[in-house]
């Protein structure tokens, strides 16, 4: 092959499931060629821009990369694009390295899943790691070769719009979402052509920002991290991720993308990773306005803390030669950067094949498949949440008439949520498509709009970017609350389909009023009030406010942004073809008041007891409940789960040892339905005060009407483990609470004494 006779002087490249020492051997011989111009130019990401089929060679994209200035591109996307960019990598440069090729693939290519808060709603690893698979497949038969994704950052602030990427407010669950979506993206061999490089994000605590507000500063204590917001990160690393991205926020008064301590002391020392770390878009060149220097200061201080790629801001590019001559980075540090990015492109068998990824017949067949679709449908109905079923309507019986109302009924755009480059929105199933298509010829189907997204057009804008526009309807807002009473009043019961736009949650959208917005309230108020049964189809990338909604409306269906075919999968879910199983990944306040809220809080010294109302001198406040309105892990069935007190096989373990703990769970309904066990221990005593309960377990079960089900868990010392004030990692004996459930407010409890 061409770039291996010019790299290795004829020498046979090594293939997949080489040793080590022979990758290192190829990287060695290839460097050893390369300038210092060459080795910077490694490091540099720049976005795709003007590169468009049949013009890669004339772009200013093209004149880099012939110059050996660009390691990698992102946001370009097709193999024929692809293809033609490459070739001037591997034929045209010097030295005829190839590119990676990145794309935030945060939650399917063209086909895609439900927002990763949706998917991590299923607690269901095995659907998550298949949707990552999915989504591989795709991406990697258009060309991509490398995945922004997954997004591991713990978030209790639902006014913070990245809620909806990420998964949720819960270590345990976020790590075990995280790992299955690294084996997903990533397989079990990284040279194959249908797996891709996954980046875990945002490295670090960006999911804690002050006020909820994008991009924010964050300020916590080492403990909190490494006991709250770390576990997430650690488990992608554990899980062998090839990237680390650096995030925007800083800690410690240091920007994530500079600091020290945290891309090397904790990331590669006290983790060990082995792969490369990437910047954000422009973060390096975002520490002047934190106010860390000029460019040339920050991109040495990146270099210098563990950062190896610079994507789009180029001041690796432009200023490390003049850093290193002014011995403020040293050649070996760069050199250091260079190898992690040229062991990356080796494991992905890119010097073996750097068209391995452009195989047009692939993109042909392996994309947007009706097998993708339909495993897309399926994994959308498991994430939906039932958070109200008054009087069992739902499901809906196949007969009679439905009204369905809202902005969001007759809109593709916004099936899928947001961060879905890929996605054709003309494709995509309504949920007016979907009853349609599932409903039967015995229902009869009336639609209305009922009212825009937002009475403030200027705000529908805003929430209406990248191509999901709401389309406003320009009627007077009376006169489309109008139609749509009109037709309620001939249905049998109403559909609303209302909450939020795709983009009213992801990068960039923080709101400070969490509920749904007015014009759509209004809107179901006048529903309400013609005394039909009304279904609230809730769109929602975060949790929201809907203390009102719980209170006045019948059933309350929460569908997140159900992906691609979102239509289908509701409609199977309000006729009962499914029925809904999801878990509530983040506790929903009942205002924005309360947040920061989540369910593994710590006491104060003065805690008003659990459930309890108002009391003076109490940590409480005067004019709503301490609780959330639906609390993490909470979500109903078309069913109901009892549960048997737990049974644990040793009340007073001693030392290293094994218990299991084990409660019975009884389908007394009528139909088969799907329960999330949930296991919760509390730690007493500890030397340092410790959470009311965390989750450490769960188990996802099927039972049929009349069935019962024991289900068991072991509970060893490293369940027990803490970092402590000194951050050490252990455990420590003393009594702790076991608790079993289906949500963690409604558990059921036995206490043990653990002796060391």
């Amino acid at each position: 092959m061409l770039l291996c006779s010019l790299l290795l002087s004829g020498a046979l490249i090594p293939k997949e499931g080489m040793a080590q020492s022979q990758m290192d051997r190829f990287i060695d011989s290839l460097m050893a060629r390369m300038t210092l111009d060459e080795k910077i130019g490694q490091l540099n990401l720049p976005v795709s821009g003007d590169i468009v089929t049949g013009q890669a060679g004339s772009s200013d994209i093209g004149r880099k990369v012939r110059e050996g200035k660009v390691g990698g591109l992102f946001n370009i996307k097709g193999v024929e694009k692809i293809r033609a960019i490459q070739e001037i990598a591997v034929k045209e440069s010097r030295l005829h390295i190839p590119l990676l090729f990145g794309m935030d693939v945060i939650h399917g290519y063209q086909t895609v899943f439900p927002i990763p808060l949706g998917l991590t709603a299923t607690w269901d690893m095995a659907l998550v790691e298949r949707s990552a698979r999915i989504a591989a497949i795709e991406a990697t038969a258009q060309g991509i070769n490398w995945n922004f994704s997954p997004m591991a950052d713990i978030a209790r602030d639902p006014r913070w719009g990245r809620v909806s990427e990420g998964c949720g407010e819960d270590p345990f669950l976020g790590s075990a979402v995280t790992r299955a979506m690294v084996r997903g993206y990533q397989g079990k061999d990284l040279s194959k052509a249908n797996t891709m490089m996954a980046t875990v994000k945002h490295f670090a605590l960006y999911g804690a920002s002050e006020a909820g507000r994008d991009y924010n500063t964050t300020d916590m204590s080492r403990i909190r991290m490494y006991n709250e917001y770390f576990p997430t990160y650690k488990a992608a690393v554990d899980e062998g991720v090839g990237c680390v991205m650096s995030s925007f926020n800083e800690i410690d008064g240091i920007p994530a993308t500079g600091n020290r301590w945290l891309l090397t002391d904790v990331l590669r020392r006290q983790w060990k990773f082995k792969g490369f770390v990437v910047s954000d878009y422009t973060s390096i060149n975002e520490m002047i306005d934190h106010g860390i220097g000029d460019l040339q200061q920050v991109s040495a201080r990146a270099l210098n803390a563990g950062l190896d790629m610079d994507m789009v801001g180029e001041g690796f590019l432009t200023t490390l030669k003049k850093s290193l001559k002014e011995k403020k980075v040293t050649e070996a540090r760069i050199h250091e950067a260079c190898r992690s990015i040229l062991q990356a492109k080796y494991k992905l068998g890119l010097f073996e094949d750097p068209f391995r990824y452009c195989d047009l017949q692939r993109a042909q067949t392996e994309v947007f498949t009706s097998a993708h679709r339909k495993e897309a449908r399926d994994i959308a109905a498991q994430s939906f949440v039932l958070l109200k079923n008054q009087g069992n309507l739902l499901p809906l019986k196949r007969k009679g008439t439905i009204a369905l109302v809202g902005p969001l009924a007759d809109n593709r755009e916004n099936m899928t949520g947001t961060w879905s480059v890929a996605a054709e929105h003309a494709r995509s199933v309504s949920i007016l498509d979907g009853l349609k298509q599932v409903a039967g010829g015995d229902v009869r189907l009336l639609t209305a709009r009922g009212s825009n997204l937002d009475y403030d057009s200027l705000f529908e804008d805003r929430a209406g970017m990248f191509g999901k526009s709401l389309r406003r309807d320009p009627r007077s807002a009376e006169l489309l609350v109008r139609e749509a009473v009109d037709i309620a009043n001939q249905a049998d019961v109403v559909v609303a389909a209302l909450g939020e736009s795709a983009e009213m949650s992801g990068e960039a959208s923080s709101r400070t009023d969490i509920g749904i917005p007015q014009a759509q309230r209004d809107l179901l108020k006048a529903l309400l009030q013609t005394g039909k049964p009304v279904i609230l189809l809730l769109f929602a990338g975060r949790p929201m406010t809907l203390t009102w909604e719980q209170e006045h409306v019948p059933a309350i269906l929460n569908l997140w942004f159900g992906g691609s075919e979102t239509g289908l999968a509701a409609a199977d879910v309000l006729f009962g073809d499914v029925n809904p199983s999801g878990k509530l990944p983040s506790t929903f306040p009942r205002h924005v008041g309360q947040i920061p809220i989540y369910y593994n809080h710590k006491n104060t010294g003065r805690p008003l007891p659990e459930g309890g109302w108002f009391q003076k001198f109490k940590g409480n406040y005067l004019d709503i409940p301490n609780d959330p309105l639906y609390p993490f892990g909470f979500g109903l069935s078309y069913t109901n789960f009892e549960y048997t007190a737990p049974l644990v096989s040793n009340t007073s373990p001693k030392g290293l040892t094994k218990i299991s703990v084990s409660t019975t769970v009884t389908n007394t309904g009528t139909v088969t339905g799907k329960e999330v066990v949930q296991l919760y221990i509390r730690d007493r005593v500890g030397s340092v005060t410790r959470p009311v309960k965390e989750l450490k377990s769960f188990k996802k079960i099927s039972l049929e009407p009349g069935e019962k089900k024991t289900v068991s868990f072991d509970i060893t010392t490293d369940d027990l483990k803490f970092y402590d004030n000194n951050l050490r990692y252990d455990w420590e004996p003393g009594t702790f609470e076991i608790m079993i459930g289906g949500n963690s407010r409604d558990i059921k409890s036995i206490s043990i004494e653990w002796k060391r």
